[in-house]
């Protein structure tokens, strides 16, 4: 699987709405997460901003923000208590001051309809890649195989074929 380009770029029309959903995000990211979520957080803000129609010309800022927020945390499991940062999903709702059934149905709408799942590689924090095994796990003559086993020319292959985010040992 190729990783996806990320970029925070958000067609004219969409400019109002996506500051106004980041300025919620970034907030809430520098009090209880990091700058690694915030910048991820703002990826996917802007990539369903490019969404033609994009999901986030109707509805509140607030609602987008904390589903946003969600869909990013479930694929990196923000809501496992083992894991640093973490946040409770209650905490979430509360911040954003939004139900529980809106939080998640929102959220589930955001990753439904860019197939996110946990660990996607796409939506992975770039300090948990080297422990995301679907990044590493590619098929090589019909076989799946984990990438990190293979000798390095298969590496550098998938490097360069941007299967891979980076050569490992590199």
């Amino acid at each position: 699987m190729a990783q996806m380009k990320k970029s925070e770029n958000v067609p004219q029309a969409m400019q109002e709405k996506y500051q106004a959903i980041i300025e919620l995000t970034d907030s809430f990211a520098k009090e209880h997460l990091n700058e690694e979520y915030a910048q991820l957080i703002r990826c996917l803000t802007a990539a369903l901003c490019r969404k033609r129609p994009s999901p986030l010309e109707k509805g509140k800022a607030n609602t987008w923000a904390c589903a946003v927020t969600h869909a990013i945390g479930t694929v990196n499991f923000l809501f496992d208590k083992s894991q640093t940062p973490h946040v409770r999903s209650s905490e979430l709702y509360k911040h954003f001051g939004i139900s529980e059934s809106t939080g998640q149905s929102k959220s589930k709408l955001i990753r439904d309809m860019l197939d996110m799942g946990q660990f996607d590689p796409n939506w992975t924090l770039p300090s948990k890649i080297a422990g995301n095994p679907l990044v590493w796990m590619l098929s090589v003559n019909g076989m799946i195989v984990d990438i990190r086993s293979m000798p390095r020319e298969a590496q550098e292959i998938a490097f360069e074929k941007g299967l891979i985010p980076y050569i490992p040992g590199d």
